[in-house]
């Protein structure tokens, strides 16, 4: 890699951003809008600039914590490493933190003067987590869980509508729902593998406190829940039957139920639980684009 610092920016996760995006996308068009390109260009900037900023900052805090020394990395946890090869990146990573986040406030000044005032509790809110996460809300287990699926699901997904409509939407609400669970079980299940770090530094989270049953009843709890928002959304009318090719991920559900509900030293089982949860996570809000793709066109 020609700038080996861009690993801090983790960027085999930032697709996650894009799909996200497309959600608002899909209620805007669900709402009658049509798309202004320009508008879409700056949010989808400022979303990823974000989703960079919270990622190098999280590096660069675990690295001087000690954190990133203790971690048995996976391809899915325990950050990049690239900072435990490479020492001497840590003031860059910290810039890439520090540019990206002002990117992305920039961008939602931008977006404010477009689009209105009602942007501002949604990008206040953003940055907020972005700065706390690392240092602060890692340390309290309820809001752990919730606070990656409130950034890349309401905040994100109800933010881009607004951009490209000036107005709030119950389709909107809806289609959050999705990536807010998803994305909850995703950090709790990446997070199993560092149990014994992170607890050495202080953090506090469901996967160190829970057992491996219950850890995975609250998986499928949430996981479920992703779903119900989708199939209530199309027996209330405010989504198109199409969006239903969600349902096709349910298989998923079932094989990375079965690899999580016992503990297990079986690092390899663990990585491809992992792995299909991350499959999970980004193809089931893909479908739903992908449905209001075919009922709007």
């Amino acid at each position: 890699m020609p700038f080996p610092v861009v690993g801090v920016t983790r960027p085999n996760f930032l697709i996650l951003t894009p799909i996200c995006v497309s959600l608002g996308v899909g209620s805007a068009l669900l709402s009658g809008y049509p798309i202004a390109w320009e508008v879409l260009g700056v949010v989808l900037l400022g979303a990823l600039m974000a989703h960079v900023s919270v990622n190098a900052l999280n590096e660069y805090f675990d690295f001087h914590s000690g954190l990133d020394a203790k971690t048995d990395r996976t391809p899915f946890s325990g950050g990049s490493g690239t900072l435990i090869l490479q020492p001497h990146l840590a003031p860059q990573a910290l810039i890439i933190g520090t540019i990206s986040l002002l990117i992305t406030l920039a961008c939602g000044l931008y977006l404010i003067q477009v689009s209105g005032w009602g942007l501002i509790p949604i990008g206040l809110i953003g940055i907020l987590i972005i700065i706390s996460y690392t240092s602060w809300i890692n340390r309290y287990r309820f809001l752990v869980l919730i606070a990656s699926g409130f950034c890349f699901g309401p905040l994100m997904v109800i933010g881009t509508h607004y951009a490209l409509t000036s107005q709030l939407s119950i389709v909107a609400l809806i289609l959050s729902l999705t990536p807010f669970f998803l994305v909850n079980n995703l950090l709790l299940l990446n997070q199993i593998p560092d149990i014994d770090a992170d607890r050495s530094i202080g953090r506090n989270n469901y996967a160190i406190s829970w057992e491996a049953p219950k850890r995975a009843r609250l998986f499928l709890a949430f996981t479920l829940s992703a779903y119900v928002a989708i199939v209530s959304g199309v027996m209330l009318g405010n989504l198109p039957l199409t969006t239903l090719l969600c349902l096709l991920t349910t298989g998923l559900v079932y094989k990375i139920y079965g690899g999580i509900k016992k503990e297990t030293t079986d690092r390899d089982q663990l990585i491809a639980s992992l792995g299909r949860n991350v499959l999970l996570t980004l193809l089931t809000p893909s479908l739903i684009f992908l449905g209001i793709l075919m009922d709007t066109l």
